[in-house]
């Protein structure tokens, strides 16, 4: 068979080695010999011996989903094989987490990670379920994080002297060490489409970096996640 379809650039190779690693732009490759875990319904091929189990929130993640709309509904993948995620054909990015460190991200932009990866779905701090509900997954331990984005991110640094102030919408993630809380300031924007002209960003103090996508959540991709 002939035709740029059939050419290395899309033709999968064997995997040289085992774990997470990037397929292209669009999915994640991963190499399983145990087990690892994966955002249900991401999973959009698999070769080898593999088995995929559903994996409950417990009751608190429970009820933070159902309060908020926010949640990490996730499958864990075991035995031995090959397995590519993919999501919406949004952007993939692994992020490798080291010992020590911890990474806050928003539920919708996670798709797979190690297992050997610890994470808690936390509040918000200062955007409480008055300020807007907002519940992010906070990632420690060591292992590599795959995440999806739709269109190419923006990392932006945080340094004491330069607060960074985001569209709660827009906002992908952060390294944890970072002080958050709500900042309400005039949108012309909004004013310019009949709102009230008050906008609500997410504050972030301290030193580290926050991820940002280039577009705000629609309502209707809101309520999907």
């Amino acid at each position: 068979m002939k035709g740029d379809l059939f050419s290395s650039e899309h033709v999968v190779q064997p995997a040289s080695a085992p774990g997470m690693t990037a397929q292209n732009a669009k999915s994640i490759r991963y190499a399983v010999n145990g087990d690892m875990m994966a955002r249900q319904g991401a999973m959009v091929a698999y070769r080898g011996n593999l088995q995929f189990e559903r994996k409950g929130q417990g009751m608190g993640g429970m009820l933070k989903r159902a309060v908020t709309g926010e949640g990490l509904p996730l499958m864990t993948v075991r035995g031995q094989g090959e397995a590519w995620f993919a999501h919406e054909a949004q952007n993939c990015f692994i992020v490798d987490v080291e010992p020590g460190e911890a990474l806050t991200v928003n539920g919708r932009n996670v798709l797979c990670f190690d297992s050997t990866l610890s994470y808690e779905i936390k509040t918000v701090k200062g955007a409480g379920i008055s300020g807007g509900g907002l519940f992010n997954s906070v990632f420690t331990g060591q292992g590599r994080l795959g995440l999806i984005c739709e269109g190419n991110p923006l990392v932006i640094p945080v340094s004491p002297q330069q607060p960074v102030f985001v569209d709660t919408d827009a906002v992908v993630g952060w390294t944890a060490h970072l002080h958050t809380s709500l900042h309400r300031s005039q949108s012309i924007g909004s004013m310019i489409r009949g709102g009230s002209g008050e906008a609500v960003q997410l504050k972030l103090e301290g030193e580290g970096y926050v991820v940002v996508r280039p577009s705000e959540a629609t309502p209707q991709k809101a309520q999907q996640h």
